[in-house]
């Protein structure tokens, strides 16, 4: 027990400060030079830091402060402990290791907020994996949620992040760099999405057919997929019948569209993408990679 407390502990610290060192590249090299601010607490550092000239690190873990406080005693105590380790590690990473040792790249603006997006998006998946967060926006949004439980935790994310994107034009001088930190901000965005969910994505389809027996038939003949029926009762109807679903990878989706249309083309069909999909037919077992 000792043991993995212990190693509990050292993944955190090391994701920490993986995670910021990837983020302060991401920012001194390519995000700072293209003179964008693409959301959260280091966006409006960068915003101040283009009007004072002050550390951008220095500047995130000021305005994280007040945010961390009204976090403690308004939110969960013990992320909000975490989430000050990492916001301190982000800021020696960024202002102490990063600014004084690498250069800045000055070149193509889309290029630049691209690869600073991505390498931002990786720093903060790494941080997200082990509990903890980057503070900023995060925390404004946990806060504007708790305030308004209307507001859905993604809308209050993007609500934040537009405020200051908004903030850039008169800062920066112009909305092509709002354009620009809305791109970076997409990136990160993908980037996080595709390193906590993974890239293997697919497409769940469900099927209401009185033709379902001969739909999975063609599914996994023409496919090679797996098929699975759940008993349903109709709403209206009352009657008993069977609900058709099957995962398959999202290239495969027009052809399931084909094989259903062929079938009844009258069919009920609901469509919804998968963050993830792993097992037969996705991905290997492990014990195969490992020669098991």
């Amino acid at each position: 027990m000792r043991w993995m407390k212990r190693h509990g502990m050292l993944m955190d610290w090391s994701c920490d400060i993986l995670g910021g060192l990837l983020q302060a590249v991401g920012v001194w090299c390519f995000v700072e030079p293209c003179k964008i601010a693409p959301g959260g607490a280091s966006g409006i550092a960068l915003l101040i830091n283009h009007l004072t000239a002050l550390p951008v690190g220095m500047l995130t873990l000021v305005i994280n402060i007040p945010l961390l406080i009204a976090a403690f005693f308004l939110l969960d105590r013990k992320m909000t402990l975490r989430t000050i380790r990492t916001v301190v590690i982000s800021t020696i990473c960024l202002d102490y290791i990063i600014a004084p040792l690498l250069p800045q790249y000055i070149g193509d603006r889309l290029i630049s907020s691209a690869v600073g997006g991505i390498l931002v998006g990786a720093g903060m998946a790494l941080i997200f994996t082990r509990g903890s967060t980057t503070g900023g926006g995060d925390i404004l949004a946990k806060l504007l949620q708790k305030a308004f439980p209307w507001m859905q935790t993604g809308y209050a994310i993007m609500l934040t992040d537009f405020v200051i994107i908004g903030l850039s034009i008169p800062v920066f001088g112009g909305l092509e760099d709002a354009l620009f930190g809305i791109f970076s901000m997409v990136c990160t965005t993908h980037t996080i999405d595709a390193i906590l969910y993974g890239m293997n994505r697919g497409t769940m389809v469900l099927i209401a057919s009185r033709h379902n027996q001969q739909i999975a038939g063609d599914i996994m003949d023409q496919l090679d997929r797996g098929t699975t029926f759940f008993k349903s009762v109709g709403g209206y109807s009352g009657r008993d019948s069977e609900m058709l679903m099957c995962v398959v990878d999202r290239k495969q989706f027009y052809a399931v569209k084909n094989i259903v249309d062929k079938w009844d083309p009258r069919a009920f069909v609901i469509a919804s993408e998968t963050k993830e999909v792993f097992g037969e037919g996705f991905l290997d077992d492990p014990r195969d990679a490992q020669g098991a």
